[in-house]
């Protein structure tokens, strides 16, 4: 699949996404606000209802306006124009809610002038079980300065009995976010494929270009050594032979590498961890490395005399440190100047590699330990590799329980840090 079609469907999948959950939230907003009102008219005309067996009760009139008046969400004040009796009341208020099936809790007070207070009346639940009359009210019930005579009810529990009106709502609802879930996920699977499909490629295609050129080589040598002639000349014979031996370690070099992040991928590796001598290994690598490496480069040693011995595996640490200078060596376009430094520092020896390289974007810093990873350099690929060597640092370093990281800022070189716990 082509980027701009991928590009194509995760814009038309964002757009299809948000105007679903805009559409879901609507209607939503919608049916609560329903619901809402069905359920305030409703108590309206219970409330009314007990507002006029009351006045039939005690033979007062009601007033000409309506005696219902609803102070917040969940809470009523009711005008009776006379003293209320609170067994009467609890009685009107359980026959209309039941007549109605408003099957809410709820609870009461009446305003009492000579106190200027609301007492507490009773806890009805739905089930009928009422709680200790002499309970305290959740919030104080607040009183209503243009009634003289009134009762005031509060439904505490409103909100989960509407959220559970709209239990369907809730169900389709949850469907529709496992769905995105889904959809959200499908589009990572297919981007993350995408991602990986142009690793392999551009790996066989590096593969490819660092096989060819030491199987020419060979090639080339294997027709003069063929050739009757080159008896004659024995230091010709040697150059070449030499040739075909450097390339085919150089051969065997690569596939190892290969072969060994596989072994690491498929079944793990076992570190055979001993007493090692951290600052003696690095000091081998460079010297290894000054003996063996054709490049004219420069290595310089900052060691700290005070770090002594660590537990590691000897040739898996030797192998990191072989990795971080052939990165260094590779990528270095002019005279490479390379420093190894070791530190401890809060209870952490913090090994340095630092190079006067090209440095490292910030925004590939983290994906350099990516497996098949390299940095974008264009149309330009002077630099010949897997993306294989930084990947198999970070296991390494990950399997030893030690931390990686790079620092690093274009044109001013880069500096690789491990953190090794002070033990």
């Amino acid at each position: 699949m082509k980027r701009n079609q991928i590009r194509f469907i995760v814009i038309l999948g964002s757009f299809a996404i948000i105007g679903i959950i805009v559409i879901q939230i609507y209607w939503m907003q919608k049916a609560w606000n329903i619901k809402e009102k069905q359920f305030n008219q409703t108590i309206f005309i219970g409330l009314k209802n007990v507002a006029e067996k009351l006045s039939i009760y005690t033979q007062t009139d009601l007033p000409n306006e309506n005696p219902v008046n609803q102070l917040s969400s969940n809470y009523f004040v009711v005008n009776t124009n006379s003293v209320i009796d609170v067994n009467v009341l609890d009685h009107y208020l359980r026959t209309e809610f039941s007549l109605l099936n408003i099957d809410t809790d709820y609870e009461y007070a009446i305003y009492d002038c000579h106190n200027d207070q609301m007492v507490y009346g009773n806890y009805v639940s739905v089930g009928g079980k009422d709680k200790n009359k002499e309970q305290k009210m959740t919030t104080n019930m607040p009183k209503y300065s243009d009634y003289i005579y009134y009762f005031g009810v509060r439904f505490p529990s409103k909100t989960n009995s509407l959220t559970g009106d709209m239990g369907l709502w809730i169900i389709f609802s949850a469907i529709l976010v496992v769905s995105l879930i889904f959809f959200a996920y499908a589009i990572f699977i297919i981007l993350r494929q995408k991602r990986l499909s142009e690793l392999q490629k551009d790996f066989i295609n590096n593969m490819t270009h660092e096989f060819k050129t030491p199987i020419s080589s060979i090639n080339i040598s294997a027709d003069v050594i063929s050739n009757p002639s080159i008896l004659a000349d024995p230091e010709r014979l040697i150059k070449y032979g030499s040739i075909i031996k450097q390339e085919n370690s150089r051969l065997n070099k690569q596939v190892e590498k290969v072969l060994q992040i596989a072994r690491i991928e498929k079944s793990g590796f076992e570190l055979k961890n001993e007493e090692i001598s951290l600052n003696e290994i690095i000091l081998e690598v460079v010297d290894n490395c000054k003996t063996n490496n054709g490049k004219e480069i420069k290595l310089l040693t900052s060691l700290d005399e005070d770090i002594g011995i660590i537990y590691a595996d000897r040739l898996h640490i030797t192998n990191i440190f072989h990795n971080l200078l052939d990165n260094a060596i590779k990528y270095s376009t002019g005279y490479p100047e390379i420093t190894f430094t070791t530190k401890i520092q809060n209870q952490t020896i913090n090994i340095m590699v630092s190079d006067n390289g090209p440095g490292i974007g910030k925004e590939y810093q983290k994906k350099v330990f990516q497996k098949f990873f390299r940095v974008p350099t264009g149309n330009v690929h002077d630099v010949k590799g897997f993306g294989l060597g930084l990947y198999y640092v970070k296991n390494i370093c990950s399997a030893h329980g030690w931390k990686i990281f790079v620092n690093s800022e274009i044109n001013k070189g880069s500096t690789f840090v491990i953190e090794i716990p002070v033990k």
